[in-house]
């Protein structure tokens, strides 16, 4: 018998599926599709072992639903921009394409190594002008659509990276890629007016049941719809007087989802980015504190700021404004808390009822009107049918923020309070009534800032002119090619680069200069997947025909670190390029699996851990299908999976041991077969009915399982096929095989079956049996899938394990149909003596499974 050798058949296999094009999609309409999809590498080195397992998820399903009868796209590329690139240019004295294509060259071999089944055809490269020529195009059409904007406003920066940075790509006050602190500066930047999209965003998570939840609120979060009031406070001037005439710039408008509280304004906070900050406080005696408190804040990120367990801190601008509702005047501050990016800037503090304006008011000594506490509250006893306020002197340790009775508001004491409550809608009415208050709907979301001040990135596609102002690049003139000759070793970027940023203007004629800016790498992915429908197109960025055929994809793949950024982006992205015509669908992704990370020891596998295990080292030792088989068995793919270098030894034994039954059921094995022939014919022959009721039930089991992306049981359903195998060659002799017409034939069902089942997985070591052992030509890989017959996997009876607290004790054979009664009584007799002094408290039945009695 051929041993199984993967270090010869994996490379022999690849190379003769790279020459017969076995890979390349057909694009068969008269077949259904599927649009299998990973999401794309950054080449920024070889492929680790989260790479490995992503991608080969994707593959399994790629070649499965190929065998289904599916026309499969299954493509890969490179988000090839971005600063990682960049700085490893600087820190080895190289370019980074040099470095992108070189790292890019590696990763593909390594993909090939593993068997992926790609369409290398149908690469798509995000630094290739051909790629982000379109790139650029599709801002131009965003800009003649109106939802390009060029504005001056407080950024996000990150020192270490010297760039700006998306609202998205902070977390927790440090940038995405380094992980070093962001501070905020004021900049004229390049934004996309995603913004406008916000509402259709939000309401289309529901057209993604193939989401995970947590994935679908983590995006409803950041979109952040919130229904409220705009309320204006009249400010009033430096001697604390109110204007009887208000213009517009007397008015200080506030955004607030609980207008109900307007009666426990006892101070207003305005964030440090404020704009007309300054003006408040010029010349007077709180400059002073008011300045030392923004330079402060500029050093601390929004996203810290805000946080609520975060020491506050503040200072008084000595101005008033007025509260529009009972006339009061309350004290303009400025704190460190509020920050700009969320409704105006501005904030109507009420510290009864917001717990972070309750600790400002306690470490500043600010008063604390409650008007708002639960019906029942002892404290607030019923006067004359109407809840009141008759005990001011009790202590509070914290803010009361839910619905309850208002209490000293005036006419609207002893209304219901809260969100969208009879005393919010009563208050805003009124002050609609007065002119001081609208309905408004805010959202946390804020306009995409695509602006970055590095050079390995795609060019802005536009031209500042003295006479003209900031023009377009005309289409013709695309792409803007990022020049090469670019030294950033030596610290240089596009604005160092006279011969790209020299031109003349589209419009006069006159000398102009490009945009010296990059785009954020984000506007690269957030198409690439369209891009594959039709790679080469040099007229457009796509046929529409052939994206509106292969999209929505139909399951996508990737980590869940992207949730936000890469998913929101490129959503957004779909629906723009639907209003423009170029597509008829609203969401590019249709199902999405987040695949859980590779752990070794309790942590995350990583380079600056040093605690990475390399696949190639894996390859060498087993082989690139053990290694797949492995990744895929030992967790299911949304969970964490960890690494043990004993489960891929378990498992490379265990295709050696198939290798080893298909060979034998094909009369190969010579004298290691498995056939022992000591059973009776009878025992024989029913091991052969066991054999193929479990061939029928096993298929069926592994359709409906990788149907559901649960892999690792479809791969236990296969072990399982592989036991029921093993006792069918021990128990049927030559003898009996030679006096049964139907084992030859059933020994071939089966062997086939097991192999095709396994290719997707498996696929050289699939591919080899299918050649020399099952003696067929075409590839296993363009076999239909195994068919089943459910009548066929019925069984007349069953075999249970009989647990006693976990333990098995015994096992018993009941008939299939048998109730849950005559199963427990049969399972008690099995273990009557091992029962002896106990008493049964519980007893669970799992059908076709086991019996489990809880005894005492």
């Amino acid at each position: 018998m051929k041993e199984y050798n993967p270090h010869e058949i994996e490379p022999r296999w690849q190379k003769v599926w790279e020459d017969e094009g076995l890979n390349a999609v057909t694009e068969d309409p008269s077949k259904p599709k599927k649009y299998i999809l990973e999401m794309f590498p950054y080449p920024s080195g070889d492929l680790h072992m989260g790479h490995v397992r992503n991608y080969t998820i994707g593959d399994v399903r790629a070649r499965y639903f190929r065998m289904r009868g599916f026309d499969v796209l299954h493509p890969m590329g490179w988000d090839a921009f971005g600063l990682p690139a960049e700085n490893a240019a600087i820190q080895h004295n190289s370019h980074p394409a040099k470095w992108t294509y070189a790292n890019i060259d590696t990763q593909k071999e390594s993909c090939k190594r593993m068997g992926f089944s790609y369409d290398w055809s149908r690469t798509v490269v995000a630094c290739d002008p051909e790629y982000y020529r379109w790139g650029q195009w599709i801002f131009l059409k965003m800009w003649e659509k109106g939802l390009v904007e060029r504005k001056n406003s407080p950024v996000n920066w990150c020192p270490n990276c010297k760039t700006v940075l998306a609202n998205e790509q902070v977390t927790e006050g440090e940038c995405w890629r380094c992980h070093g602190a962001v501070e905020k500066r004021d900049l004229t930047q390049w934004y996309f007016k995603i913004t406008e999209y916000a509402q259709e965003l939000l309401d289309d998570l529901d057209q993604l049941g193939g989401w995970p939840d947590r994935v679908k609120q983590m995006q409803a979060n950041w979109i952040g719809r919130s229904e409220g009031a705009e309320v204006d406070f009249i400010l009033c001037d430096a001697e604390g007087n109110a204007p009887e005439n208000p213009t517009d710039d007397d008015i200080i408008t506030v955004f607030t989802t609980r207008a109900d509280t307007l009666f426990g304004c006892s101070f207003f906070v305005l964030a440090p980015e404020y704009k007309g900050l300054s003006d408040l406080v010029a010349g007077s005696e709180y400059e002073k504190a008011v300045t030392d408190l923004v330079a402060a804040a500029e050093k601390v990120s929004a996203v810290e700021r805000a946080q609520g367990d975060r020491e506050k801190h503040g200072a008084f601008t000595g101005r008033y404004v007025v509260n529009p509702i009972n006339g009061e005047k309350v004290p303009v501050w400025v704190a460190d808390y509020v920050v700009a990016d969320y409704g105006t800037g501005a904030v109507m503090a009420v510290p009864c009822g917001d717990q972070r304006d309750f600790e400002f008011a306690r470490k500043y000594d600010l008063p604390i009107i409650p008007i708002i506490l639960p019906e029942d509250d002892e404290l607030y006893p019923e006067i004359g049918g109407v809840a009141e306020r008759v005990r001011l002197d009790v202590p509070w340790d914290h803010a009361f923020d839910a619905e309850g009775i208002l209490v000293q508001s005036g006419k609207y004491t002893g209304m219901v309070g809260g969100k969208h409550s009879e005393g919010e809608a009563a208050i805003v009415a009124d002050l609609e009534a007065m002119g001081r208050g609208r309905r408004k709907v805010e959202f946390r979301l804020r306009d995409w800032l695509i602006s970055r001040q590095r050079y390995w990135g795609n060019p802005i596609p536009a031209i500042h002119c003295e006479k003209c102002g900031v023009v377009p690049v005309p289409e013709d003139d695309l792409p803007v090619v990022l020049p090469l000759e670019v030294d950033i070793a030596k610290g240089e970027t596009l604005k160092d680069c006279a011969s790209f940023y020299e031109t003349t203007c589209p419009v006069c004629g006159g000398s102009a200069h490009r945009e010296t800016d990059t785009m954020d790498t984000f506007t690269c992915s957030s198409w690439y997947f369209l891009r594959y429908t039709d790679p080469h197109n040099d007229s457009a960025p796509f046929d529409s025909a052939k994206a509106n055929r292969w999209l929505p994809v139909d399951q996508y793949i990737g980590g869940i670190e992207h949730a936000i950024l890469h998913l929101l982006y490129s959503r957004f992205f779909v629906k723009v390029l639907r209003d423009i015509g170029l597509v008829d669908f609203d969401e590019p992704f249709q199902n999405l699996l987040t695949q859980g990370m590779v752990k070794l020891n309790g942590e995350t596998m990583s380079k600056s851990k040093g605690n990475t295990v390399a696949p190639e080292d894996m390859i060498v030792e087993y082989g690139a299908d053990a290694v797949r088989t492995y990744i895929l068995f030992m967790a299911p793919p949304d969970k964490d999976l960890e690494w043990e270098e004993d489960g891929l030894a378990g498992i490379y034994r265990f295709l050696n041991r198939v290798w080893r039954q298909v060979s034998d059921l094909m009369g190969v094995a010579g004298e290691d077969t498995l056939y022992q022939g000591e059973a009776s014919k009878e025992e024989g022959i029913a091991a052969a009915d066991l054999l193929n009721r479990e061939r029928h039930r096993v298929v069926g089991k592994v359709i409906d399982d990788i149907d559901r992306n649960n892999f690792n049981t479809a791969l236990a359903a296969i072990m399982e096929l592989s036991n029921a195998t093993g006792d069918y060659l021990r128990k049927v002799s030559p003898e009996t095989r030679g006096g049964c017409d139907y084992l030859p034939k059933l020994d071939r069902d089966v062997a086939e079956t097991i192999v095709v089942m396994l290719a997707p997985m498996a696929p050289h070591w699939a591919e080899e049996l299918w050649h020399t052992v099952l003696g067929h030509e075409d590839s296993v890989h363009g076999q239909p899938w195994p068919d089943f017959d459910p009548e066929q996997a019925k069984a007349d009876e069953v075999e249970l394990a009989v647990q006693i607290n976990g333990k098995v004790k015994s096992r018993i054979v009941v008939a299939a149909d048998a109730s849950e009664e005559a199963i427990k009584e049969a399972a008690l007799g099995a273990v009557s003596n091992a029962m002896e002094g106990k008493s049964a408290v519980k007893i669970i039945v799992i059908p076709g499974r086991l019996v489990n009695i809880v005894a005492k």
